[in-house]
């Protein structure tokens, strides 16, 4: 099979489909007043990360016809669906009183549920599901890890316009390189489409992407590592996920970014 063409379509579908239901969802969303300040205190639609989760049906049925394989497609439906709903519960009813994966475990520890620590405990589980659906048993410990913590790395990233958008083409160009000739990296450039149609409104900071769209994304680029890397690859994949969660724990990403001239300059780059 050609991929390149393959790949094109797929792209090519994501990023149309996106165009004709992003200002339809926009107006859904100012219509019932879910609005959020971003960084700049503006009040702009939130949560309009919810055009991946319309786009993927679509996504799901253009694998299915070329690859004949129905599992995979509901493997990528569900984890969208599922991300997508936990991230939109952070959304609607979270607070920014505490912040970090470790400051939602404390406040679990102490008693508090906060809606950081039930998006990160349902990920978790809802990984080690879909683990156990796409890998061997003995690397579903390893492959759920991946997959929550891919989930979370895109969501902290998403402080500014475009950072998430940014982070999740770079390790999706990666994971092209690895993996080109793997018929299940149709999903993530269908997404890339989507994503980059979409990310001009994100840019302009015309609406927020919010968990609702950064949770999904970087939850299917934790499957796709998990389906295109050998033992080796994923195993650096997860150590470079856990220093930049710890990283994150000490340090501010944003403050970071703006200390290095390179990194300030590609997160400012599109941004209006």
């Amino acid at each position: 099979m050609n991929f390149t063409w393959v790949y094109g379509l797929s792209f090519l579908a994501g990023a149309l489909i996106t165009c004709l239901l992003l200002p339809s969802l926009l107006r859904l969303i100012e219509g019932a007043g879910f609005l959020r300040p971003n960084y700049r205190g503006n009040a702009i639609p939130a949560a309009a990360g919810l055009i991946f989760f319309l786009v993927s049906p679509v996504i799901a049925g253009i694998y299915v016809l070329f690859f004949d394989d129905r599992t995979n497609a509901l493997v990528f439906l569900s984890t969208v669906a599922a991300f997508t709903c936990l991230g939109l519960i952070d959304d609607v009813w979270g607070s920014r009183d505490t912040g970090g994966l470790a400051g939602h475990l404390r406040a679990l520890c102490s008693g508090r549920l906060t809606t950081g620590a039930l998006k990160a405990l349902a990920g978790l589980v809802i990984a080690i599901l879909v683990s156990a659906m796409i890998g061997s048993w003995q690397w579903i410990p390893l492959n759920a890890l991946v997959i929550t913590l891919s989930a979370n790395a895109i969501n902290l990233l998403d402080l500014r316009p475009g950072r998430a958008e940014k982070g999740f083409i770079l390790l999706a160009l990666v994971f092209l390189v690895l993996g080109w000739s793997r018929g299940e990296l149709l999903f993530l450039i269908a997404l890339l489409g989507s994503l980059v149609m979409y990310s001009k409104t994100d840019l302009k900071a015309r609406a927020m992407m919010g968990d609702a769209g950064s949770n999904p994304l970087g939850a299917v680029l934790g499957i796709s590592a998990v389906w295109i890397m050998n033992e080796l690859f994923l195993l650096i994949y997860l150590l470079l996920l856990i220093l930049f969660h710890l990283l994150t724990e000490k340090y501010s990403l944003t403050r970071i970014i703006a200390g290095n001239r390179v990194l300030d300059y590609l997160d400012r780059l599109g941004r209006g």
